[in-house]
């Protein structure tokens, strides 16, 4: 049975931009705040504070980062005692903020205070902060100041979540030894706002204000509104994420539907697989495997990997928040240094390709990426060329614009050969890239823009039972799609799309728009395949609910489950952790029969933090193992009507701890599998 790879699924991202404005704030006023923060596209992310000092050690472990007081359960009064070791002699904020503006970083959004409460500035509202450290210099009055001085804007990130203030609620699930019956919430919120207005009243103009750790149920919407009003009361110019409310859909870091979204939203370590029109986002990510400074983790991405990333996430229209973990000494990583210094080397040359562009006007740009400018009368197109053609042809389909020029940014003073062949401009390359990490083609255009994409093959699956219906689409005026189903590239005469075809077999579909009989764009390809489904299980005895097994244990993937002993097992009515005894280090193995209720295709999602796998009989559905956040695949299968094995297994190492089973087809909308569906054999 060949099944659907599984693939990371951004779903339905809609509501950050609409629900972003204050009721207020026109849309005009709206884009004239966002201006500079869109144009910058580069950020520098630092976390540090007293998480620094261990470096990621505790208890025999060196896995630990910024969490390290949850994670490795450390008591308040031990953790408090970091306070009296802090001492960041090294520290200099000229030479920080200098490292950022020479790697073309155009922000700066540092912790000014992280989930363990402590606060990296003077605030007279705790003396859990630096001014108490044997330090006792505001370093964020420093870093405000150099900022200034080098022409970057200056951001704070502040956690909503607190572990060390009294009323902040809920208590960690392992802290025995603080009672909770005197914590005030609203109390907290109040200390919230007195802290922020110290933020922006102390230092200046402030870019962004990061929230984070809003994901706890005591925060919600409400509060968030009124934090942004008052945020934005003090400084109306700021820009706020969407963190600031409660409707984050977890790592993908967009808004849900309906909620409030702030001004843009947030993936974490994940950029979004296509573009977001329309949408604010920044792509927060760590340079190796932490946000705080974790000292036995030297293993860090390659540059190359990081200027394709920035590449990627401009060519989709969103910014890059890239972090630093600084030592306790108050120094960056000499491994994030020699990063800085490789990003900041390719920045100035290629710079102009990422700064005040926007998103790729193309679907697809199968030699590497694209960012846009657009002018009165003409456009301009870069073109980042990853893999270097091998006839020398960089090749630009369903583009009607006269080409005015191209150059490479690395040699501007030498033009480029440019041909055109019905829709395709062809650039002559050199014979060998002239980059290492991304080339870039600077093709300038008439204006204005002028491009026609493949159509798009519209299915529910590329696989199917018995039969499927597909549509041809195009969002372009006056042109006549045209497709193949034998795996040609359609021609003039090749058949006319007027109606949604029907396949009931293998099949390669190929398209192409053309006008006045001449093609138009590149031509867009899908294979189906048709599945047989696999027949139902007799069930004599069906009971509700599903048999699990609870183990625990510390890994990095799922473990064989049935190699260990279980600590419990048992019957639950749904995949719930309910039997479990601790919030981390812990698996479940669920296992029974789901009712399928027509025979057809049918995808799976798993929806975990950390992994998770889904079979159907032995068949692998959905792999969503490894050690990541909160995050969504999928995968299909043919079944027919009946019941069916399922097993969805799950492994939990530390932070959060989440599970959701969805299932969907042709007729079934996509949502949480019915518990109704799910049995056991008495």
């Amino acid at each position: 049975m060949k099944l659907l790879s599984s693939i990371l699924l951004f779903s339905l991202f809609i509501g950050v931009l609409p629900s972003s404005r204050a009721q207020s704030e026109s849309k005009p006023l709206h884009d004239s705040r966002m201006e500079w923060w869109r144009d910058a596209r580069f950020g520098m992310f630092i976390h540090w504070g007293l998480y620094a000092i261990p470096a990621g050690e505790w208890d025999g472990k060196s896995d630990y980062g910024e969490w390290i007081r949850h994670s490795g359960k450390i008591p308040l009064e031990t953790y408090d005692t970091f306070k009296n070791q802090f001492n960041p002699v090294d520290f200099n904020a000229d030479e920080w903020v200098k490292t950022a503006r020479d790697a073309g970083m155009k922000y700066i959004v540092i912790t000014s205070k992280h989930h363990d409460g402590f606060c990296m500035f003077d605030t007279k509202q705790t003396g859990f902060n630096i001014m108490e450290t044997p330090f006792g210099r505001d370093v964020m009055k420093d870093l405000a100041d150099a900022c200034r001085k080098y022409g970057l804007k200056f951001c704070f990130y502040y956690s909503i979540m607190d572990w060390h203030h009294p009323d902040y609620l809920p208590r960690r699930n392992w802290e025995k030894d603080r009672a909770a019956d005197s914590a005030d919430f609203i109390r907290y919120v109040s200390y919230m706002k007195q802290e922020l207005k110290e933020l922006l009243t102390q230092y200046g103009d402030i870019g962004v204000l990061w929230f984070d750790g809003e994901w706890e149920s005591t925060w919600n919407d409400t509060f968030g509104k009124e934090i942004y009003t008052y945020v934005r009361s003090l400084q109306p110019n700021i820009i706020i994420n969407n963190r600031v409310g409660a409707g984050r859909l977890d790592m993908e870091g967009m808004t849900e539907e309906g909620a409030f979204g702030g001004d843009f939203g947030t993936p974490e370590q994940q950029i979004p697989p296509t573009g977001l029109p329309g949408i604010d986002w920044e792509t927060c990510m760590t340079m190796n495997d932490h946000w705080g400074f974790n000292k036995a983790n030297t293993e860090y991405k390659p540059a190359r990997e990081i200027i394709r990333m920035l590449v990627d996430i401009a060519s989709k229209g969103g910014n890059y928040l890239l972090n630093v973990g600084p030592t306790d000494k108050g120094t960056f990583p000499r491994q994030a240094v020699s990063r800085l210094k490789e990003i900041g080397t390719w920045m100035s040359v290629n710079g102009e390709s990422i700064y005040g562009t926007v998103a790729s006007p193309f679907v697809s740009t199968p030699w590497g990426r694209c960012t846009m400018k657009e002018g009165k009368d003409t456009v301009v197109l870069y073109l980042h060329a990853f893999d270097w053609p091998a006839d020398g042809l960089l090749l630009v389909d369903g583009c009607l614009n006269e080409p005015l020029e191209a150059v490479l940014l690395s040699q501007p003073g030498k033009r480029l050969k440019v041909t055109r062949a019905d829709d395709k401009i062809a650039v002559i390359l050199p014979k060998k890239s002239v980059d290492e990490f991304s080339s870039v083609v600077k093709l300038t255009l008439q204006g204005p823009l002028d491009i026609t994409n493949p159509p798009e093959i519209v299915a529910y699956n590329d696989y199917f039972v018995d039969r499927m219906k597909l549509e041809l689409v195009s969002n372009r005026p006056n042109v006549e799609i045209r497709f193949t189903g034998d795996g040609s590239d359609p021609i003039d005469t090749s058949f006319i799309y007027t109606e949604p075809l029907e396949i009931k077999g293998a099949v390669t579909v190929k398209a192409r728009c053309f006008r006045d009989g001449k093609p138009v764009s590149g031509t867009a390809t899908r294979t189906f395949t048709m599945l047989l489904p696999l027949a139902p299980k007799n069930v004599e005895t069906p009971e509700p609910g599903i048999r699990y097994q609870y183990v625990e244990g510390d890994w990095d993937s799922l473990p064989d489950f049935s190699a260990l002993t279980p600590v419990k097992k048992g019957v639950l009515p749904y995949f719930s952790f309910d039997p479990r005894n601790d919030q981390e280090h812990f698996g479940f193995s669920y296992t029974g029969h789901i009712l399928i209720p027509k025979r057809g295709i049918y995808t799976f999602y798993t929806e975990s933090d950390d992994g998770s796998r889904l079979y159907i009989g032995k068949h692998l559905v959905v792999d969503n193992d490894g050690l990541h956040g909160l995050r969504q695949k999928e995968g299909s299968i043919g079944l027919t009507a009946g019941f069916h094995p399922i097993r969805v297994t799950f492994f939990e190492k530390t932070g959060s701890d989440e599970l959701r089973v969805y299932i969907e087809s042709p007729e079934l909308p996509k949502q949480l599998i019915p518990q109704e569906w799910l049995v056991h054999e008495k």
